[in-house]
């Protein structure tokens, strides 16, 4: 059975612009369905965090961030162990931010002045200088770059039990003609509800699977040679290079960062 955490409601402390919050997360762990009167920002720090907002299934690696517009119902079930950092922003100063869920790539700025407030334990701004800081941080999350989704998923009758199996098991190296013979369609109306449903194609969701997975199983310590054979690429040199084209450094760096 998986385990279960209950959201704790926090005071969303109204005379600041924000407040911080740090958690770790276990394996199988799910907060269930809930609200915040104010919107949030989850910074994930190690592994992959899940979330369903809005009756819509988001992905995040670590050095990526989920946002979640106040009052919007969301909850989340993930697999493996997971850290992040919430920044947690009062209703009245969430009007830059996106009206919608998204995942954001946070920037060099944002992540300086997080870590700064997190270095001298500044969970709630209230002195003459981090308020102005802190309406940088706002300011600059309101103009990240925005990803509806990292990873998308798909109720399509032909996508979804495709995209299902893979998930429990992103080694298997089925190709997409197999997957059209199972599902009982054509190779090219897979691809075509691939491209409509998802906005990118099969290979390239199937890599940003893989990618996700990696991380998680190179932050346990285990080798690349070993990541690369659980997530089903038959050489480390070629897990080292789709690693690279989607983390713009190399697993080992990435580890060592």
């Amino acid at each position: 059975m998986p385990g279960e955490q209950r959201f704790a409601s926090t005071e969303s402390h109204p005379d600041s612009i924000l407040f911080f919050r740090s958690e770790e997360v276990n394996a199988n762990t799910e907060f269930l369905a809930h609200s915040h009167g104010w919107g949030q920002v989850i910074c994930v720090k190690s592994g992959v965090f899940a979330l369903n907002i809005g009756g819509q299934r988001f992905l995040a690696p670590c050095g990526f961030a989920i946002w979640i517009p106040a009052g919007m119902e969301h909850s989340s079930y993930n697999r493996r162990p997971t850290r992040f950092r919430s920044i947690n922003i009062t209703a009245r100063f969430c009007g830059g931010m996106q009206e919608q869920p998204c995942v954001l790539n946070m920037g060099a700025i944002c992540s300086a002045i997080v870590e700064s407030c997190f270095e001298r334990n500044v969970m709630v701004p209230i002195d003459h200088a981090d308020p102005r800081l802190c309406r940088v941080l706002v300011d600059q999350l309101s103009v990240a770059p925005v990803q509806h989704t990292w990873l998308p998923g798909s109720d399509d009758k032909y996508l979804s039990p495709v995209l299902q199996a893979l998930e429990a098991n992103p080694s298997d190296n089925t190709s997409l003609a197999q997957w059209a013979r199972r599902v009982y369609t054509t190779e090219r109306t897979l691809a075509r509800r691939c491209n409509q449903e998802l906005g990118m194609s099969f290979s390239e969701w199937r890599q940003r699977l893989r990618f996700l997975y990696g991380i998680s199983l190179l932050e346990q310590g285990k080798t690349v040679q070993e990541v690369a054979l659980e997530v089903g690429y038959s050489s480390a040199s070629a897990f080292i290079a789709m690693f690279q084209h989607n983390a713009g450094t190399t697993p080992e760096r990435y580890r060592r960062g």
